[in-house]
């Protein structure tokens, strides 16, 4: 029990250490990892050198697995942003969904931007958009500014690269073809709920700029910037790229054995992949230029936003680790008893959403949540390839419940939209609630068939 009760003090100082004391969540993870792993070591007479090989070991292996996916997803994401291509995916989706369904058009928009671009950086690109065709549709504010956020939600906690499920599925050891498929899938009834939420509860609620008419003219024309298919490319090649790899590893080898096979093995690799979508996002620029590769452009700006994840990612992977060597398997097992099936993807779920409702950050809640889930997937039955793909996903669900005042995005969606703190919980806190429990429901679900 004792290591139950230092895993437990050792939550509770993170989740407190990120939110009251504000340290940096790097700082918290690894004050976390050497204090667990020197209390749990004295307790069972082992070493204490070996506390610091274990962090050693655990935040180069982290890293060694996701770091450059990491990276190279920021750089696709900083390109698409400053190109135009994000504004110019979101006019055609307006173009094809019509402004009179500008929830529908929202949501579907940030579900797409959200892939490779963090929500917050999104909505931030899109509130003006989502503004303009609410005033243009005369359509309530508050219901295409919660689709947007929902929309964006929905893929930025559950589809791979976005940094959080991507760290989560390299401390997990999770196949990220997997991921995607299962997040593609979980996401979908997420983006759904999102919309019926935006249209039957979001658009009750006024908000001031629904008195004041749009002078924005983002939709009078289309946004200068690259084409459809150039903007889609860096997005979706790298996703079938994986997928295909996925699909080719199956057991009966659907693709074959051969050359093809080999080649397929080799660009599907997450890394390869998305460097082949780094390439891409190259091309979105109409004149690329060296100040654009260079440390202080567009990709030293993309460098410096991953780099802190990377950090807490790999701090996340050290904690981890000490988890793992304290055997703390062993002790959760017997404790799980028969109900360990039933735990299954639920206990991944609570565990990201209390984390994610006490400090604030979904992708600190993933990469904390699956250090502690990763020693506990085979008493949980979740240590074959796809139930580690679906605790993922379960994580990635749980970190929506709920965005509140702890929540940096909740300031971002609140101000700008200029609701007051009562509207933002009313809309942003229990928007995420509900689509975090739907989003858990079908994880459980599709985890009842495959599992």
């Amino acid at each position: 029990m004792w290591l139950i009760v230092l895993l437990v003090v050792a939550i509770a100082f993170i989740v407190l250490a990120t939110s009251r004391l504000k340290l940096h969540p790097f700082l918290a993870l690894l004050l976390a990892a050497f204090g667990y792993g020197i209390l749990s070591r004295s307790a069972s007479g082992g070493s204490l050198a070996s506390v610091v090989k274990s962090i050693n070991d655990g935040f180069g292996e982290t890293l060694g697995a996701i770091g450059i996916v990491i990276l190279a997803g920021s750089v696709i994401g900083v390109f698409l942003e400053k190109s135009g291509g994000a504004a110019r995916l979101a006019q055609r989706t307006v173009d094809l969904v019509g402004r009179r369904r500008v929830p529908m058009a929202m949501g579907v928009i940030g579900y797409i931007v959200s892939i490779p671009v963090f929500c917050d950086s999104g909505f931030i690109l899109l509130a003006p958009l989502a503004r303009s065709l609410s005033s243009k549709a005369r359509v309530p504010l508050a219901a295409g500014a919660m689709a947007l956020s929902l929309g964006l939600y929905a893929t930025h906690t559950m589809v791979p690269p976005t940094p959080g499920p991507v760290a989560a599925a390299g401390m997990l050891e999770a196949d990220l073809g997997r991921v995607i498929l299962f997040g593609l899938i979980v996401s979908v009834p997420a983006l759904l709920v999102s919309w019926l939420f935006s249209v039957k509860i979001a658009a009750r609620v006024k908000l001031p700029s629904d008195e004041v008419p749009s002078s924005d003219s983002t939709t009078e024309s289309a946004p200068d910037g690259p084409s459809v298919a150039r903007s889609l490319a860096p997005i979706l090649v790298p996703i079938v790229l994986i997928l295909l790899r996925s699909v080719c590893l199956f057991p009966s080898h659907p693709l074959g054995e051969g050359a093809v096979a080999e080649v397929i093995d080799f660009v599907g690799q997450p890394v390869v992949a998305l460097l082949i979508g780094v390439f891409l996002a190259f091309l979105l620029p109409a004149r690329l230029t060296r100040e654009m590769l260079s440390a202080s452009g567009w990709v030293g700006e993309a460098v410096l936003a991953a780099a802190t994840i990377i950090v807490i990612t790999g701090c996340g992977g050290a904690f981890g680790k000490v988890l793992r060597e304290s055997n703390i398997a062993s002790v959760v097992s017997p404790l799980l008893g028969d109900r360990a099936a039933s735990w299954g993807l639920w206990l991944p779920f609570v565990l990201a959403a209390a984390i994610k409702t006490a400090q604030g950050s979904s992708t600190v809640a993933m990469i904390t949540t699956a250090g502690i889930a990763a020693p506990m997937l085979e008493p949980l039955g979740l240590a074959t390839p796809t139930g580690r793909a679906l605790a993922v996903v379960a994580i990635g669900a749980g970190s929506m419940v709920v965005s509140h005042a702890n929540d940096s995005y909740f300031w971002i969606v609140t101000q700008l939209c200029k609701m007051t703190v009562r509207q933002g919980y009313k809309l942003q806190t229990l928007g995420t609630l509900v689509q975090g429990l739907v989003a858990a429901a079908t994880v459980w679900f599709v985890g009842a068939i495959v599992l």
